[in-house]
C-alpha cells in the first residue's frame, strides 16, 4: 500500500473554501489561490515541495467531491459543505472582473487585462478567440512557457519579467499540478502583482474546448472523474483506479490517526 511521507496536508484540519457563495468573499488584492482534489492530495503526501505550495498559498478550494466527503467524514471544523470546481472559480472571476468599470481595477490599461500563463500555443489561441466573444470587456495576454519538467533558473527570470510586464488584473496559471503549484509558489516573492492569481491546469483545456468537461448530470452527482476515465482510460486508469484505492488508505491513516 502507499507510504506518504509527510502530514502536511491533512483533510482533517486544512482550511478550505466551504462553498460558491464564498467565492464572493474572497479579498482583493494579491491572493493565490489553489485547488486540490484526489490525485492533488495523493501527490502531496509523497511529494513535499508541493504540499508545501499547497498549504501556503491563500486559498485552497476543493475541486473533487471526494475531498468533500473526506472532510466531512474526518469532522474537519472547516470541512466544504461543497465541490468547487476550478471551473466554478474561473469562471466566477472572468464574469466579475468582465463586469467592473476600467477604474474599479487598473488604471494602467483601457481594458482589464487577464493573463493566461502556460498551455501551448494553439490552445493559448483558441482561448483568446473564444475570451474576445464571452468577456468584450477584457483584454487577454498569454504566455506559453517551455514544456518541460523543470524550468532553468533564466527561464525562470524571463516568466517572471513576463507577469510583471503584463501588470494583469487576473491570472490564470495552467501548468499542471504539480508544476504549476509548485513554481507559482516558489516565485511568489518576485511576482508584483496586485490580484488573484489562480491554477487550474485542465480549465485551460476546458475552455478552449480541447478537452471536454463531463455532461452536469455527473458533476452534480460527483462522478466527472469516471466521465474522464471513460473517455481517456488508457491515459487516466492509474490516476483514478490506483489513485482512489491510494486516497482512501491515505484518509483512513488519518482517522484512525485521530
Amino acid at each position: 500500500m502507499p507510504n506518504g511521507k509527510n502530514d502536511i496536508v491533512r483533510l482533517k484540519s486544512v482550511r478550505l473554501l466551504r462553498s460558491k457563495a464564498e467565492l464572493e468573499t474572497l479579498p482583493k488584492g494579491k491572493l493565490l489561490v489553489n485547488t486540490i482534489n484526489a490525485f492533488s492530495y495523493n501527490n502531496a503526501k509523497k511529494d513535499e515541495a508541493f504540499a508545501m505550495a499547497l498549504v501556503n498559498g491563500d486559498v485552497l478550494i476543493p475541486d473533487g467531491m471526494s475531498v468533500v466527503k473526506a472532510c466531512q467524514w474526518l469532522k474537519n471544523p472547516d470541512a466544504p459543505k461543497e465541490r468547487v470546481a476550478g471551473w466554478d472559480l474561473f469562471m466566477h472571476e472572468m464574469r466579475k472582473l468582465n463586469a467592473l468599470k476600467p477604474l474599479e481595477t487598473s488604471i494602467h490599461h483601457e481594458r482589464k487585462r487577464v493573463l493566461f500563463f502556460g498551455s501551448s500555443e494553439k490552445v493559448l489561441d483558441v482561448i483568446k478567440e473564444r475570451a474576445r466573444k464571452d468577456f468584450p470587456n477584457l483584454e487577454v495576454v498569454t504566455y506559453s512557457p517551455p514544456y518541460k519538467d523543470e524550468f532553468s533558473e533564466e527561464e525562470s527570470k524571463a516568466m517572471v519579467d513576463f507577469i510583471n510586464d503584463a501588470d494583469p488584473d487576473l491570472m490564470w496559471v495552467g501548468m499542471t499540478a504539480p508544476k504549476q503549484e509548485k513554481w507559482t509558489y516558489q516565485h511568489w516573492g518576485e511576482m508584483n502583482v496586485r490580484c488573484h492569481v489562480g491554477t487550474v491546469g485542465a480549465v485551460f483545456d476546458f475552455y478552449a474546448g480541447t478537452t471536454k468537461r463531463a455532461p452536469l448530470w455527473w458533476q452534480q452527482h460527483g462522478i466527472e472523474w469516471l466521465y474522464r476515465l471513460m473517455k481517456e482510460p488508457r491515459r487516466m486508469w492509474k490516476r483514478y483506479i490506483i489513485g482512489n484505492v491510494e486516497f482512501l488508505w491515505y484518509v483512513i491513516g488519518e482517522k484512525l490517526k485521530g
